[in-house]
């Protein structure tokens, strides 16, 4: 077999077959080209504005060889900048490769070389013997660059263009219909990152598509189905749960919180949500909607329906959050459907959806190395004002004690995924076109922005 035709956005949505190469993974120039564009020229998430509360808190992020600080300077206001003083170059904020970002507290940024020193706006403030530049110096000199800043759902988004789209027409119909969860009501429950063996698209992409579950989390069939579509939204795509024949359909619910199989949904819908609950690091559902589950069996008669489980558990499970001071969005029917289980938003954030909570993903470059980088997992959930639990970026091996059965089992793919590409014998990536679709519109769209490696139809 072999590529005929760059696959256009018609061939997409026809879900004709593709295939793709492995420069993208493997090639230590074309990681190099990621630098000037790629990352330069789109909006990335940087961080959650639960991290920077109050004015003067800052964080940092770092894309391979830029690295940001974010400043929160005012009650609803941030600012973000390059961290890098205007006179030698020096970091302004340390990053050391043992922290995921860096977090603190500032009434000005000074650099530790020599002295420079500069407010919360960017402006340089104080400059050691400033008569000797003999008046040479001004603020479009000696000011910190700044990097564009907006925020969306609670998480920041960082844009080193100078002008362009705005993150809300960036972020396109992805969302428009993901608003509707409310993720800037949610905080962290867990955040836990590792420097992968893999490259950063490998590893991202272990996450962008249930197809894998029936084999790699076999444990999990036991208890549900696991066919899926998988759609493109421009930049962005959804995945969700499907059925083979159309006469399966049945009203499962539009999310991870779905029934199980079994003669008696009472029973197997427990049985699911409680399994994908233990073995995802306690994460994509919470203790309440485990609760509601368990009681099931109890509240409702042999005869109930799948349709009337699903119904019943999540009332339940509402009523349950608001006497404890949880309030769940209002989420339309037909936005709930379109939803899905899961979105991957280009070109690095994977949020799986819930209606109270959120497990994400990010992968990024580990410096200049295509064959590693760092990979990020977090929970988010709503929680009563007061109770959220404080958290911080820990380090942690890809162990089953560490993540949980269910990731550790994606670990144990990744990194041989990787391996297995650098073969003679492999002849390229040939994609799900049904199943798989949001890793081929991705490359799609990283082609765009690349200028190679665009998916082929085949012949």
């Amino acid at each position: 077999m072999s590529g005929k035709a760059k696959l256009t956005a018609a061939d997409l949505a026809a879900e004709r077959a593709a295939t793709y190469g492995t420069e993208a993974f493997l090639s230590a120039d074309y990681a190099a080209a990621e630098k000037e564009l790629l990352w330069p020229r789109v909006w990335q998430m940087a961080g959650r504005l639960e991290d920077i509360p109050e004015p003067g808190d800052f964080l940092t992020y770092d894309i391979c060889d830029d690295s940001i600080i974010i400043v929160r300077t005012g009650p609803e206001t941030l600012k973000a900048f390059h961290n890098v003083c205007s006179h030698r170059g020096r970091q302004l904020v340390d990053t050391p490769d043992t922290s995921n970002g860096v977090r603190g507290k500032a009434r000005n940024f000074v650099c530790a070389f020599h002295g420079w020193t500069y407010d919360l706006d960017g402006n340089c403030t104080y400059i050691l013997d400033k008569d000797d530049w003999h008046g040479a110096l001004d603020s479009t000199c000696t000011s910190l660059s700044p990097v564009r800043v907006d925020t969306w759902g609670g998480f920041i988004y960082v844009d080193m263009r100078d002008e362009g789209e705005s993150l809300e027409e960036f972020l396109g119909d992805a969302g428009r219909i993901l608003k509707h969860f409310e993720f800037e009501k949610m905080r962290y429950k867990w955040r836990q990152w590792v420097v992968y063996p893999a490259n950063w698209k490998t590893s991202l992409e272990a996450f962008m598509e249930p197809y894998h579950t029936t084999t790699t989390h076999n444990q999990l069939t036991a208890f549900a189905e696991f066919y899926a579509y998988s759609k493109a939204y421009g930049l962005h795509s959804v995945s969700g749960f499907d059925q083979r024949k159309a006469a399966e359909t049945t009203t499962q619910g539009g999310s991870v919180s779905r029934a199980g199989k079994g003669e008696d949904p009472r029973v197997s819908t427990y049985e699911l949500a409680h399994e994908n609950y233990t073995t995802i690091n306690y994460s994509a559902s919470t203790d309440t909607l485990i609760a509601a589950a368990a009681r099931l069996k109890d509240e409702l008669p042999e005869t109930a329906t799948v349709a009337e489980v699903m119904a019943h558990w999540m009332k339940s499970a509402k009523a349950d959050d608001a006497a404890r001071g949880v309030i769940w969005p209002e989420i339309p029917p037909e936005v709930m459907g379109e939803a899905g289980l899961a979105w991957s938003l280009f070109p690095n954030q994977n949020i799986l959806q819930g209606v109270t909570f959120a497990l994400c993903y990010r992968a990024r470059p580990y410096g200049n190395d295509p064959d590693k980088c760092i990979f990020e997992a977090y929970a988010l959930e709503r929680y009563p004002e007061g109770e959220e639990p404080q958290t911080e970026w820990v380090y942690a091996e890809p162990t089953q004690e560490n993540w949980g059965l269910v990731l550790s089992q994606d670990f144990a793919n990744m990194k041989w995924v990787h391996k297995g590409m650098k073969s003679r014998g492999f002849r390229g990536a040939l994609p799900n076109p049904h199943q798989e679709q949001k890793i081929i519109n991705m490359h799609r769209n990283l082609a765009e922005f690349m200028g190679r490696g665009a998916p082929q139809v085949l012949d």
